[in-house]
């Protein structure tokens, strides 16, 4: 049986792959993984829990909540909100733990159970195995140990979530945004009632688009995976830009004036510079992933700011900026970490100091995006593969090296086993576009013939 937990949390189609009775068990797990770690040691624990608006939320929220609470954790409930703002509130309120319930840019059917420790951060992977084995075992068999009478966790909502994540957002922001039209997608998701508010209150106005959910059509052709109506929106009402979130909104896209795409890359070029002249850019450092476009290594480079590469996922992004003091860091797909406001990539935030950098400067989102050229990338996914073999296949391999020396210099490549979901991503980087697309779908056949 493979490891339950993923780059992000635990994910999988919901009422199928991810059950009731794994979500309570992994919560009570979860709980006494903490109370032997002593973190909920001299006092009463207490847990905040949250959602997306998937309609298997509502059960699986139901599920955990009662796993918390049967292992004597008081849960406070924020409902439908943002991942960051789950993250923020674990973190300003004191709570021992935060629960996430979401499977982010993932299709409506998919969820997922994130945990949050102390101060809103990821557990770490140690914390995570432990808490895997332990519902493990107890799965199997092995009795809880369970609190009666008084020693149960009560349950009651906090409805003042909203208002006190929102007056965050904006009380960090740099200057206003007056005098500026975006349009929000919310991606009918976490963000659809929280984007819209910090934006207005900020004082821009406001457009938007994807921003009724109800439970069934999160992520269904709008949001970051799908920009169209996006493009069309912003270039129809005449906005300055457009930004887009995923369904639990620790993400952010945007689009500009003419509604061309600004990429994760581009958007993060455009953070580092902004907060490189407040210098507020901890040791003039900016951290990405492998995945980042050669083109925003260069751009970097070429501005004098330093660039640290992790492995892909936005946790080793955190870790490493964590470990060594950075504020700012991210990833192509707009997970964006301005560690000295957010714990985790915050989409919401990222739009709104992406749209006070446009404020602040008098300059078009085009032209401040202009600091980095985008080099020709293709990613292909290649799915009903066996992922865990990418690192093992000699076929494979020799096929990556013979892609790599037809590269050579003005490119690159990448194959990673996806941490989300079943298959695995196959990235070329090439100077021609049309090469970058042969060399990409020549090694998506190898890996098809190699691990299917």
């Amino acid at each position: 049986m493979g490891r339950l937990f993923g780059t992000d949390g635990v994910r999988g189609v919901a009422n199928a792959d991810l059950t009731a009775e794994l979500a309570l068990g992994l919560s009570v797990a979860a709980a006494h993984v903490l109370a032997e770690a002593g973190t909920f040691e001299g006092h009463r624990p207490v847990a905040v829990v949250g959602r997306d608006p998937r309609a298997s939320g509502e059960f699986l929220e139901a599920a955990v909540v009662a796993g918390l609470a049967s292992a004597g954790v008081d849960v406070l409930r924020v409902g439908v909100l943002p991942t960051p703002a789950v993250a923020y509130l674990t973190g300003v309120l004191g709570a021992d733990l935060g629960v996430m319930l979401s499977a982010s840019h993932n299709a409506m059917p998919d969820n997922g159970i994130k945990f949050f420790a102390r101060g809103g951060h990821k557990l770490a992977d140690e914390l995570e195995d432990r808490i895997e084995q332990t519902y493990r075992a107890h799965a199997s068999g092995e009795p809880w140990d369970r609190p009666t009478g008084a020693g149960v966790g009560r349950v009651r909502d906090y409805d003042q979530g909203f208002d006190n994540y929102v007056a965050h957002l904006i009380g960090v922001l740099p200057n206003r945004l007056d005098g500026l039209k975006v349009v929000i997608d919310g991606a009918h998701g976490a963000a659809a009632r929280v984007s819209p508010e910090a934006f207005a209150r900020a004082g821009a106005e406001v457009v938007t688009i994807g921003t009724e959910p109800d439970g069934l059509n999160i992520n269904h052709e709008c949001g970051s995976t799908h920009l169209d109506k996006l493009r069309t929106a912003v270039v129809e009402h005449g906005a300055d830009l457009g930004v887009a979130h995923d369904g639990d909104a620790d993400r952010c896209l945007a689009v500009d004036a003419k509604g061309n795409e600004i990429d994760g890359d581009q958007i993060l070029a455009v953070l580092a510079l902004a907060m490189r002249d407040a210098d507020s850019l901890r040791k003039n450092t900016v951290v990405a992933t492998v995945m980042s476009n050669l083109g925003f290594k260069l751009a970097m480079e070429r501005e004098g700011v330093q660039l640290v590469q992790t492995a892909v996922g936005d946790r080793y992004v955190l870790e490493e900026m964590k470990a060594n003091g950075f504020a700012l860091g991210g990833e192509q797909s707009g997970h964006v970490i301005v560690l000295d406001h957010a714990t985790t990539g915050d989409g919401t935030l990222t739009g709104l100091m992406l749209a006070a950098r446009v404020a602040a400067t008098g300059r078009s989102l085009a032209d401040l995006a202009a600091v980095m050229e985008r080099l020709p990338q293709v990613l292909i996914n290649v799915r009903d593969v066996d992922k865990s073999r990418v690192g093992s296949s000699t076929e494979l391999a020799t096929a990556v090296n013979a892609a790599e020396a037809e590269l050579g210099s003005t490119g690159r490549v990448l194959l990673r086993s996806s941490g989300t979901e079943p298959l695995v991503r196959v990235m070329v980087e090439a100077a021609d576009i049309e090469q970058a697309r042969a060399v990409a779908q020549r090694l998506a056949d190898v890996v098809k013939s190699a691990l299917g």
